[in-house]
């Protein structure tokens, strides 16, 4: 058992190598010289692909995160149907959380409920350190066989953001407001602290056996950051996040910090740690250059709705993306937000060709 283990590290060193010396994706994330502008997109494997609707059936997300085969051919679609320049696992950033025992479920059309919200410092308690081999192990094994199915493209692993994630955990699912949010925030601001420094634990433990099973990048989503302003946002998010950064900083991987309507957070989501910032399609990309200088790459940013009219139109916008972008080493395409499941995959696919026909870098 300890040599074939031992023949399986070897085995995803060797990957790992190579990934890193050949990929335009991290190559961009570090800004390091390339010819081609890389591409991928945030919900690249999901409802928009018939492929996925034919595996998944009838059975839940939950279900098919916690299937190691399953989530590893779901992760695969869309990288051998578009030619995507990455994979991204597919999990959910509550994963974590519910593999605990919190008492979350994803819901579809609807996302992450949870049972008992997080009302009190009682709640702490539920919230328990993570052992990934022990709570989570259908992940690794996923993400072991996606680096030996993957090959050369790399695997972005990924963690909900402490905010993110207590939002949810305090609203009892997503909301438009974040008022049970901000009220504890504001209100018993020492609680809150150590709910997201909880949650920076579970997320760095997250990360950690996803980078050391194979994950060549890492992606923090904190979706709804955009909900605070930026003082609020340096106070009460700010040292989470960094703690986040800074525990994966030791594994060498590119750090990619994303966010939704996130314009006036981008210096301080960049001051988090992140060597790679998402910017959704409320900035355009040569303003966020200039509001974050030179030495961090971005990554966005399509409007996903752009997609939905037509090949004609996403093709246009992809352009105007790319000359914003005006061939800084440092960029790789996606969307502002996810994928919208009634995008259709033929779109997609010209974007993504269009990219890497005209996407050149200087």
């Amino acid at each position: 058992m300890e040599r074939r283990m031992g023949c399986m590290q070897a085995r995803l060193d060797s990957l790992a190598a190579m990934v890193s010396v050949d990929s335009p994706f991290l190559r961009a994330c570090r800004g390091e010289p390339h010819t081609q502008v890389p591409v991928w997109f945030m919900r690249q494997a999901g409802r928009s692909l018939p492929e996925y609707r034919a595996i998944r059936g009838t059975g839940s997300i939950t279900e098919a995160i916690r299937d190691p085969e399953l989530a590893t051919e779901i992760t695969l679609q869309p990288v051998r149907r578009y030619g995507t320049d990455a994979a991204i696992l597919y999990s959910d950033i509550v994963t974590p959380l519910e593999a605990i025992g919190f008492g979350v479920e994803v819901k579809p059309g609807v996302g992450p409920v949870v049972e008992r919200p997080f009302e009190s410092a009682a709640d702490l308690d539920r919230i328990v350190p993570l052992d990934p081999e022990g709570h989570t192990p259908f992940v690794l094994e996923t993400v072991r066989n996606l680096v030996a199915e993957l090959g050369d493209v790399p695997l972005i692993g990924f963690a909900g953001a402490p905010f993110t994630v207590a939002s949810y955990m305090i609203e009892g699912g997503p909301s438009r407001t974040y008022v049970k949010t901000k009220k504890l925030m504001y209100s018993q601001p020492d609680l809150f602290a150590t709910l997201l420094d909880r949650l920076a634990d579970l997320a760095l433990a997250s990360l950690h056996s996803q980078v050391a099973n194979g994950a060549s990048a890492i992606q923090l989503f904190d979706s709804w950051a955009g909900a605070l302003s930026p003082s609020d946002y340096r106070h009460y998010v700010l040292p989470a996040s960094q703690k986040v950064f800074a525990g994966i900083a030791p594994t060498g991987v590119p750090r990619i910090h994303f966010g939704v309507i996130t314009g006036e957070l981008l210096p301080l989501m960049r001051e988090a740690g992140a060597d790679v910032v998402g910017v959704d399609w409320r900035v355009d990309l040569d303003d966020a250059r200039a509001r974050l200088g030179d030495d961090v790459a971005l990554q966005g940013n399509l409007d996903p709705t752009a997609v939905l009219a037509g090949a004609d139109v996403a093709v246009e916008r992809t352009r105007d993306v790319l000359r914003r972008a005006g061939g800084h080493p440092g960029h790789i395409f996606n969307l502002g937000h996810g994928v919208m499941p009634e995008s259709d995959p033929d779109v997609l696919k010209r974007v993504i060709d269009t990219v890497h026909a005209e996407g050149r870098v200087r």
